[in-house]
């Protein structure tokens, strides 16, 4: 069945051999041998593009450093206020809540749709993965207007029951619901693309050995998702560093509120500059917090033998019990803001809204998410290949660096491109090239994540047997590892080309002259208060972004029955 390493150590310090291991081995690799590939510099062709891409998602950082070296002392101060600190905590507690629901949520649904014999899996399958087309600050303004203390739901209770006024929503209580109705996709498709992945032959020993499916869920399954577990919650907690709209809609203060309110409010913008910072480095820890987590665990297959799909577990009295949960989580993930969003588009139907004038919105927000899919993937392949291939202080680093553009507002991002492309590259300047080059800042790690779970699982070996036949490093990762890793790209692409159709604020900053999205219409109609107007585009907006996330749910969807 083969063997997997757990262990970066030598199981005897005096087994050394200084010969490579290829696939018809057994056993752990010889000491000398890993330990020469750690330490080996990577190649030119892997190192060179990397450091630009790293280079690249500085620009954000560059920029805020600029703005504040000349801040005046006031903003300085302004860091060690009281507000400020409770701010900080509002937000820290915020992302680790969100992350911590996201998972819990996450990685049991994407086990039963893709290892078990759950009634209508393919169904469940796309519908718990599509609450993620749906933007925050539309889906906050939805859940408000049903659950609200006078919502559509107090309304209908009202006659029957006499309810007249709902428990408050606002505040910590909301902002969780929102985020985490919202974003626990972004945990879910990278643990199922890694359970796809994965090897059964770990499970099979566990079960026959007498554990049941649970147990060896909870305790085979569970361990070897560590890497795809840990870049799903980096992605849900950087997500929510940078969210805006859904915290401000349900009056949550973190320090993306307070940011926009100082660019928005204050002549001085290197307040806002200071306190972006303090998001930088916000991140930061949230990063290292996930290298620390992810270990120094191998998960690939090290011993003989070809990997096999797995086979079904079959839930037996549990079946209906999954079948409740997922309907519940579906039930209130897409179902309720679905059900709202119908009727605010009656309504607009009703008051005579067209559609006519969507279809260039619509066009321009395939247009740039499709390009900014498509580079991000290609820009996070040679940085994953470094991080994971050649581990050490300067690969983490650059995955450190790339995903700090993640965590900031996008509005900042924007501001930043706007002061880089006005001083040093006119020629992009206010052109749609500009705008996806921004949207590649912003979401590069979601790619990087993907991309980076799935060459980990891929052993070195494969890679190691094609340059001993004589092909190039470069040769060797385009002919052995991209074909083993295609799924992780596919999901990759399709979760950038996903968030990329709800992004909002640096299309509304960067975006050309005359270009507008789906995302700019539903924005410049709610924010007028014109919901039974904003319904179309944010439908058509969901419409369009489920296409993408069907065909990617359903190609990877696990063992057939």
């Amino acid at each position: 069945a083969g063997s997997w390493d757990h262990s970066l150590k030598a199981k005897s310090p005096l087994a050394v051999s200084p010969s490579l291991r290829f696939p018809g081995d057994r056993g752990p690799a010889p000491f000398a041998s890993r330990v020469g590939r750690r330490l080996a510099l990577p190649p030119p062709s892997l190192l060179a593009p990397a450091l630009l891409v790293g280079a690249a998602m500085l620009v954000p950082v560059a920029y805020l450093l600029v703005r504040s070296v000349g801040a005046s002392d006031e903003a300085w101060d302004l860091l060690f206020r009281p507000r400020t600190a409770a701010t900080l905590g509002r937000t820290a507690l915020l992302v680790v809540t969100v992350t911590g629901f996201s998972v819990l949520i996450s990685v049991p649904v994407a086990w039963l749709t893709t290892r078990t014999d759950l009634p209508f899996r393919r169904l469940w399958t796309l519908l718990t993965a599509l609450p993620l087309v749906i933007p925050t600050y539309v889906g906050a303004f939805l859940f408000a207007s049903a659950l609200g203390p006078k919502g559509l739901l107090q309304n209908a209770l009202e006659a029957p029951l006499g309810v007249d006024r709902l428990p408050e929503i606002y505040g910590l209580p909301g902002a969780t619901m929102s985020l985490v109705l919202l974003s626990y996709p972004y945990v879910l498709l990278v643990v199922r693309s890694s359970i796809v992945n994965m090897d059964p032959a770990m499970e099979e020993s566990a079960r026959s050995l007498g554990k049941g499916p649970i147990r060896t869920f909870l305790t085979v399954t569970v361990p070897m998702l560590r890497p795809a577990i840990a870049a799903g919650s980096l992605l849900v907690a950087l997500y929510v560093l940078s969210d805006f709209g859904a915290v401000s809609l349900m009056r949550y203060e973190t320090f993306t509120w307070s940011i926009y309110q100082q660019y928005q409010g204050a002549f001085d913008r290197s307040i806002a500059a200071v306190l972006s910072l303090v998001l930088v480095c916000l991140a930061v820890a949230v990063l290292v917090l996930e290298q620390w987590s992810r270990g120094r665990i191998r998960y690939h297959r090290t011993g003989a033998g070809a990997a096999r799909t797995a086979s079904v577990v079959r839930l037996g009295g549990w079946r209906w019990p999954a079948v409740f949960l997922c309907g519940a989580l579906v039930a209130l993930a897409l179902a309720l803001p679905a059900s709202v969003l119908m009727f605010w588009l009656v309504r607009g139907i009703e008051a005579s809204e067209t559609i006519d004038s969507l279809w260039a919105p619509a066009r321009n927000s395939l247009y740039g998410s499709g390009l900014a899919a498509l580079f991000a993937v290609m820009l996070a392949l040679p940085v994953a290949t470094l991080s994971v291939r050649h581990p050490g202080a300067m690969s983490r680093a650059l995955e450190s660096v790339s995903f700090v553009g993640y965590a900031l507002p996008g509005v900042v991002v924007a501001l930043a491109l706007v002061f880089f492309g006005a001083n040093y590259a006119r020629p992009v300047y206010q052109t749609a090239w500009l705008l996806i080059f921004a949207y590649v800042v912003l979401f590069f790690p979601i790619a990087l994540g993907s991309v980076r779970s799935s060459i980990a699982q891929v052993s070195p070996s494969l890679e190691e047997a094609a340059r001993s036949l004589g092909r190039s490093a470069m040769r060797a990762t385009l002919s052995v590892t991209l074909p083993l890793v295609r799924s992780g790209l596919v999901a990759g692409a399709a979760l950038v080309f996903l968030v990329t159709m709800k992004e909002l604020p640096a299309t509304l900053i960067l975006g050309p002259l005359g270009f507008s999205t789906l995302a700019t219409e539903v924005w410049s109609a709610s924010s007028e208060a014109f919901f039974a107007r904003a319904a179309a585009p944010a439908l058509l907006l969901i419409l369009l972004s489920s296409v993408p996330t069907a065909v990617l749910v359903l190609r990877y969807e696990g063992p057939r029955r």
